[in-house]
């Protein structure tokens, strides 16, 4: 991959690119190995001034919070893109109108509309990923998913191209859609309704202490693991792996790569897991549960290489 003309490139608004970038400190597993290259944007205009130069001389990988990515240890032979404090605004449009930038974090998109007495948007608050993340794959818990408040999408294509996606033109699946793989989403509009502000309080103080008595937290952790099974199993995916598998033997075969004994659809990184390391315990669950119960279960989380 050619790098001396993108290493010329200058940015207008603090965007930056370098070489040899640790990904291991871009995702909540902490680890990974490099980036070949590792771009910054922190403004639309730098955004598109990049692609438009990058064209189709090597992969892109689009990160946000980090908390649905395995790297692989080994050099990530392409570019990584983060998008940086532009992309992070939040507005009100009308009075159950919300803009929000695709950097933005689930939970102070939750918090800002709770302050602006919108409800709707209670269970963001217990999804620990950024809006570009979660439009990308439908997330969500406790009975919401993005699906329910996405009015539209506005994204840039690889050569530069800004364009809107309206919701009715975006075919919603459980934690996957049918959005182009090739589009950067630079922020995502969301209609709510009017509430006030105790009431939406309330909500999501009782979606957050559930998930606290359910759920590992402050672990190094990706969050869920693997897709509940559509059309497969009445089953939740947590479930199945109670049955498929020895927790105790588990974790003690895959170095410091663990199954959470809170919830087994989380994986923890308990000190210096290796990317291999997780992946093996990916792979066995995988096939121990298929060999168990016939369920082919499907990776949630993303694995790069």
């Amino acid at each position: 991959m050619k790098l001396d003309d993108l290493e010329k490139l200058e940015f207008d608004d603090k965007s930056r690119l370098s070489l040899n970038h640790d990904l291991s400190r871009l995702n909540w597993f902490n680890i990974g190995g490099k980036t070949k290259t590792f771009f910054f944007a922190n403004s639309l205009k730098d955004l598109s001034k990049f692609l438009k130069i990058y064209q189709n001389r090597g992969k892109l990988f689009v990160i946000g919070a980090g908390s649905n990515t395995l790297f692989d240890d080994e050099i990530y032979n392409g570019t990584v893109i983060k998008l940086g404090k532009n992309f992070n605004n939040i507005s009100k449009l009308d009075e159950e109108l919300i803009i929000s930038g695709s950097s933005c974090l689930d939970k102070k998109l939750s918090e800002f509309a709770m302050q602006n007495k919108i409800e709707g948007f209670e269970f963001l608050s217990c999804i620990p990923g950024s809006v570009g993340g979660g439009i990308t794959m439908n997330a969500g818990c406790y009975g919401r998913e993005f699906k329910d408040i996405v009015v539209s999408v506005q994204a840039i294509d690889l050569e530069g191209k800004i364009i809107t996606i309206p919701a009715q033109k975006i075919q919603f699946k459980y934690r996957s859609t049918n959005l182009p793989k090739n589009l950067i989403y630079l922020s995502v509009t969301f209609k709510g309704k009017i509430s006030n502000a105790e009431t939406i309080k309330k909500k999501i103080e009782e979606l957050k202490k559930k998930k606290e008595l359910s759920q590992p937290i402050r672990v190094k952790t990706s969050g869920s693991t693997f897709k509940n099974p559509v059309n497969q199993s009445t089953k939740k995916v947590w479930e199945l792996i109670r049955e498929s598998v020895n927790i105790n033997e588990v974790n003690k075969m895959f170095g410091d790569a663990k199954l959470s004994e809170k919830h087994c659809n989380f994986l923890i990184n308990q000190d210096k897991a290796s990317s291999k390391d997780m992946k093996n315990l990916i792979y066995f669950i995988k096939e121990n549960v298929y060999k168990k119960t016939g369920v082919n279960l499907e990776l949630e989380i993303v694995l790069t290489s």
